[in-house]
């Protein structure tokens, strides 16, 4: 019942998301750092603000308390890329994070990370689920948390503020003092307030925050920043003339942003834009890596300054792994995750976010000019999603016709250049446009993302993938 995606495991409250399935993950956790030997350093282990992810922790941590396993426990709600800096810089062998990130309020789930912080790969997971098969539901030990407690098994830490001053060391905080930008913030009820509001604040923005109060229901909205679910922020921010408006999504590992406009500015621009600004202004030199469904801008740009574009498959695992591969200046995806070089090997929306507002202060242009800015020197294309559930059954039609066929629609009008089968179905056409048909690794739903440089032409083409595949 417990198998992990391309974000950890996740799963419905109640159906799979139960005591006993986190139990057992925590005591398959205890058996594997048993053998490997790991378990003297101990794990961390954290929680976001779904319901239940605080209970999970304590039962998590009763289990491996009880296998001797000290677990150091952040006990308050954080944000993920909190847990995934602290397991960096104190080498821990492993690390928990309790949380479903942007999935719907119904969801929970627990992310682990491996040493140096990273997500878990996939030959990390598949032995995670071999020692899951061998775990006897039956008989788990546990030790009550209280006692584990008085025995040094647990302890509870709090380490915000190491978090907070490692990302104002890296980012310029006098040009964010000196600029005075006015930010409307939206944490989407997640765990993001206390990190960004105190960075924000320190660099003396006229600050104000929505949607900061703990809603396990996350106010009956997904907790993914997209155009549909910040429509209060885009308000706020026209309404009130802001520079700037940020949104973090659930565990604040994701970034959404709305520009000076009024605009909602769609992950991939803001990945453009970081890696823009880091190459133009800052005078980095470096490749970037995105995933197959992310632009293909970025290769534009990283070609506009000689340097060169790395595509991996969808997980935030390849795109860490392939920046240390390859040193690369910034990586992430289009769903708002990324990551700098010399941060944490993961996405950091709150990272992200005040690196956005360093680039507005250091050009000293709004974003809306930097958009047209790129938009000039680099060129532009369209970006087209669609997003479909389906059943079991059709799951398997859906299979059959992308793997197993491996045949394509009619796409006459269009040059095609090569077929890809790396993770789903990735067509690249001669005009460098692309399309992707795949599965979520984090929720039943298949994808389909499509760019061209025309925004007609995205739209045919999901159109007739649509058809094809009989969604």
């Amino acid at each position: 019942m417990i198998k992990f995606g391309t974000g950890g495991w996740r799963a419905i409250i109640g159906d799979e998301f139960t005591k006993e399935n986190i139990c057992i993950l925590a005591k398959a956790m205890a058996d594997k750092m048993i053998c490997e030997q790991v378990d003297g350093k101990g794990v961390v282990i954290g929680y976001d603000r779904r319901f239940l992810s605080r209970e999970a922790v304590i039962w998590s941590c009763e289990v491996l308390a009880a296998a001797g396993i000290k677990c150091y426990f952040v006990n308050r709600s954080v944000p993920t890329p909190l847990i995934m800096d602290y397991v960096m810089k104190h080498q821990f062998p492993y690390g928990f994070m309790v949380t479903a990130s942007h999935n719907p309020a119904i969801y929970n789930g627990i992310k682990v990370f491996t040493g140096g912080g990273r997500d878990a790969d996939e030959v990390q997971t598949r032995d995670i689920e071999r020692y899951i098969a061998r775990v006897d539901a039956a008989g788990i030990p546990r030790k009550r948390y209280e006692e584990a407690k008085k025995q040094g098994l647990v302890e509870e830490i709090y380490p915000m503020n190491e978090y907070i001053d490692g990302i104002m060391r890296k980012i310029d905080m006098d040009a964010i003092k000196k600029s005075q930008l006015k930010v409307a913030f939206d944490p989407m009820y997640g765990v993001s307030k206390t990190a960004l509001s105190t960075i924000l604040i320190s660099g003396r923005c006229d600050l104000d925050v929505i949607h900061q109060e703990h809603d396990t229901l996350f106010g009956g909205r997904l907790p993914a920043p997209t155009a549909d679910t910040l429509r209060a922020l885009q308000n706020q921010v026209m309404e009130w003339n802001y520079d700037l408006g940020i949104a973090t999504d659930g565990d604040a590992d994701r970034l959404g942003v709305i520009d000076d406009k009024g605009h909602f500015l769609h992950p991939n621009d803001i990945l453009v834009l970081l890696y823009y600004y880091l190459i133009r202004y800052k005078g980095l030199r470096g490749p970037v890596v995105r995933n197959l469904a992310t632009t293909h801008r970025l290769d534009q740009v990283a070609e506009a300054f000689g340097e060169k574009c790395y595509e991996v498959p969808v997980g935030f695992k390849y795109i860490s792994a392939k920046m240390t591969e390859t040193g690369a200046v910034i990586g992430g995806e289009s769903s708002g995750g990324l990551t700098v070089a010399g941060h944490i090997n993961g996405k950091d929306g709150v990272y992200a976010a005040t690196l956005l507002v360093e680039m507005i202060a250091v050009t000293g242009k709004p974003l809306s000019e930097l958009v047209l800015e790129i938009r000039k020197e680099c060129g532009e294309m369209y970006m087209e999603e669609r997003a479909y559930e389906f059943t079991e059954q059709e799951k398997e039609r859906l299979l059959e016709v992308l793997y197993e066929k491996r045949k394509l629609p009619d796409l006459a009008d269009y040059q095609v250049d090569r077929v890809s089968y790396m993770d789903g179905c990735k067509v690249y056409f001669k005009n460098n446009g692309w399309v992707i048909a795949r599965f979520s690794g984090t929720e039943p739903l298949l994808r389909i993302f499509c760019e061209m440089p025309d925004k007609q032409a995205a739209r045919e083409i999901c159109g007739l993938f649509e058809t094809y595949l009989g969604l």
